[in-house]
């Protein structure tokens, strides 16, 4: 299938409804109706204290307006008066008063039952959130692309003819977005790196989107009592914080956080820290969360193969989220957060996955190991191993379990072999032992967005997951609409499936997986539902 062109209509729409060069419509349809779960199965994956968290402010309005009326119903036609009533408890508090009747005392005891479940559930929620919109100066094809590497002067024949190749297989499509310090460049001018060039690009990014996000969700920026932004190339001084509480006027007392470095899982670190930081505060407050990646001052100059990947994928992108866990927000929330779950790799070649040196000319660049898909592969596996526990069904948990338990045994019965000299019967021990059972996830989620690091990553994942086509399109168009915007590629994902996808619509109660790596090497999900 030839690549699908933009129109410049559909350019200047706001997240347009243009597919990935992958054929969505090839091979057999599966539509997301035709995958049933039993109701049986989804009655197990219930959190009850998270139900009655959920509608506990219906639950409290219900149960005062019930418990007033009660009162107010007794105080006029009891025989005794309240205010007798009154000074009869003061001179014997022994006696209770009558308008406390059965009624009221059985409707006070519900009011604090969903209190205490309200309590113990300490939700956090997901006001709404905003992603960055390039203008169209910023976006450019694949030719502009190779263009701009050409006026660089610093790329041999062989190098731009490999980025060509690489550009050709990358799943982006003709109008993504660079910064103006590099796309001035097609114009003739000198490529713009400067840190005012750098600091220029942030500004534009941050603050377009947070000023939506404000907007969307009407919330004053005095209102916030915690920033977290992740930016992982760029960290001036002052810190993107500062910049942003300085432009928006927010208070003095703001806890802020800087994360830097911490690659395209950054956005669910940045979420799992201020879930944290929101679940400290017994009065609750709101989070702003904001993920971007400035691109100025990050083009590699040099001609190493294991450089050139970030000239090809990286993109211009951001996005703002604001988070609460007032139970009053509740109501108009669009989102809760079940949960997160973050995985750390420890090895030295989980460390050395993605990382940031000089090639032998001196020029800094992105180099990504051998080892990555391998080091991904573990971290994933560790991550969703964890996370499963918390979402999966029952029927897709025994199977895991066994499975484990079968490997398991079957090592160990091997080395007592190998210790008693029966080498032939140890190696058919380990041959029969049960293979790693992949669960399921679709039993348990209804959409995925998983970091649109490239479209070899896309694939790899929707395999080993099994996932069908209307999963993974979200992650395809996001890439192909947007490229590789690092943290804030998951956000453009969760926007098209909420707002443009109709092979899987998103409705209420469906429950929403996202996932990203970034280097250290890190593996990030969150799971949120649908309000």
């Amino acid at each position: 299938m030839a690549p699908r062109t933009e129109s410049s209509s559909s350019l200047n729409r706001s997240m347009s409804r243009v597919m990935s060069e992958s054929d969505f419509s090839a091979g057999e349809t599966v539509n997301h109706r035709d995958y049933k779960v039993r109701k049986s199965s989804l009655i197990g994956l219930i959190n009850w204290s998270h139900v009655m968290s959920t509608f506990s402010p219906y639950f409290l309005m219900v149960a005062s307006t019930l418990f007033m009326a009660q009162l107010a119903y007794n105080y006029a036609f009891l025989p005794n008066p309240v205010k007798s009533e009154f000074f009869k408890v003061m001179e014997d508090a022994i006696e209770e008063p009558s308008i406390f009747t059965a009624a009221v005392k059985v409707n006070a005891i519900a009011v604090l039952v969903v209190w205490y479940f309200a309590r113990m559930d300490n939700p956090v929620y997901l006001l709404d959130f905003a992603t960055f919109e390039p203008p169209s100066s910023w976006k450019v094809s694949h030719e502009q692309i190779l263009q701009m590497m050409k006026n660089q002067n610093c790329f041999n024949e062989e190098s731009l003819s490999f980025m060509g190749r690489i550009l050709s297989r990358s799943g982006t499509g003709q109008a993504t977005a660079w910064p103006p310090g590099i796309v001035q460049s097609l114009e003739g001018k000198p490529t713009d790196s400067s840190i005012e060039g750098s600091r220029k690009e942030a500004e534009t990014v941050l603050f377009d989107i947070v000023a939506k996000a404000l907007k969307k969700t009407n919330v004053k920026a005095k209102d916030i009592d915690i920033l977290v932004v992740n930016c992982s190339l760029f960290s001036p001084t002052p810190s993107l914080c500062a910049m942003i509480v300085s432009k928006f006027g927010m208070r003095g007392d703001i806890q802020s956080f800087n994360l830097g470095g911490m690659g395209c899982s950054a956005s669910l670190i940045s979420i799992d820290l201020a879930k944290q930081l929101l679940q400290k505060r017994s009065r609750g407050g709101l989070a702003l969360v904001v993920s971007t990646e400035t691109i100025t001052p990050n083009l590699y100059h040099g001609n190493e193969r294991g450089f050139l990947l970030q000239n090809t994928l990286f993109r211009c992108g951001g996005a703002a989220m604001v988070l609460s866990n007032r139970y009053a927000d509740g109501i108009r929330a669009s989102y809760k957060l079940l949960n997160t779950v973050r995985v750390q790799g420890t090895g030295q070649d989980a460390y050395n996955a993605v990382f940031e040196a000089q090639d032998k000319t001196g020029c800094r660049g992105i180099t990504l190991s051998k080892e990555i898909v391998k080091v991904a592969g573990k971290c994933m596996e560790r991550n969703l191993t964890t996370l499963g526990p918390h979402v999966l069904p029952l029927s897709e948990q025994v199977p895991v379990g066994l499975a484990l338990i079968g490997r398991f045994a079957c090592k160990n019965l091997s080395k007592l072999l190998l210790a008693g000299g029966f080498e032939s019967g140890a190696k058919k021990l380990l041959t029969a032992a049960p293979k790693h059972y992949v669960p399921d996830f679709k039993r348990a989620v209804d959409h995925f967005c998983i970091h649109a690091g490239g479209r070899a990553v896309i694939d790899g994942i929707e395999k080993n997951l099994k996932l069908e086509l209307f999963h993974t399109e979200p992650s395809r168009a996001a890439l192909y609409n947007y490229g590789n915007t690092s943290s804030s590629s998951i956000w453009y994902e969760l926007q098209y499936i909420q707002d443009q996808q109709k092979s899987n619509p998103l409705k209420k109660g469906h429950r929403v997986m996202q996932v990203a790596f970034g280097s250290g090497f890190k593996c990030t999900s969150a799971v949120w539902l649908k309000l």
